[in-house]
């Protein structure tokens, strides 16, 4: 007797079960502390860049009139 598709249905299940696991799982093994302060510092540069790039616009429509 075959087995039909009885091992793919498995299968599939299994890895369905397997992903809903790993999901919300982070691997970047950090402490809330230490992924605030790195979180920090990104939105720091990220203002920073922002912040110079405005000020070269805003040089740069002074310097055309």
């Amino acid at each position: 007797m075959t087995r039909g598709n009885q091992r793919d249905l498995a299968r599939a299940k299994n890895q369905k079960k397997l992903a809903e696991q790993t999901r919300g799982k982070r691997t970047d093994t950090l402490t809330v502390e230490q992924r605030k302060a790195r979180d920090a510092e990104l939105m720091r540069e990220k203002q920073k860049k922002k912040e110079d790039d405005a000020a070269a616009a805003a040089a740069a429509s002074s310097k055309g009139k």
